[in-house]
């Protein structure tokens, strides 16, 4: 399994991005999600989109963020619209199944005031 995330970068505030996360194998079976990590602070949650097209927001992102999947691309994304300085963090994609997470490498946005 190896999540790719990408669209990561440099910002101004109230400016959007678009993070995508391929899998190289199937990701309908799993729960998807988006999570983030600034410097000097736990990792917390974004995102997640469940198979059926559930979602579930962090309290920080709820109205401004947006996750959504292709299954047949097996790709999930994540389009983040009036970013803030508070956003920059290192964006890393899951996967989960039944308690056990698998992790891509992260993807950087840096949001600039």
């Amino acid at each position: 399994v190896q999540l790719q995330a990408s669209g990561g970068g440099l910002v101004q505030a109230g400016e959007s991005l678009r993070l995508s996360c391929a899998s190289r194998s199937s990701i309908s079976s799993y729960r998807m999600g988006w999570y983030r990590q600034a410097p000097g602070k736990q990792r917390e949650l974004v995102a997640t989109i469940g198979t059926g097209g559930n979602t579930n927001y962090g309290d920080s992102v709820k109205g401004r963020f947006t996750i959504s999947r292709s299954n047949a691309e097996n790709t999930v994304y994540l389009q983040m619209n009036s970013l803030k300085p508070e956003d920059t963090a290192v964006y890393y994609c899951q996967r989960w199944y039944r308690g056990i997470s698998y992790w891509g490498q992260g993807t950087l946005v840096t949001v600039s005031s």
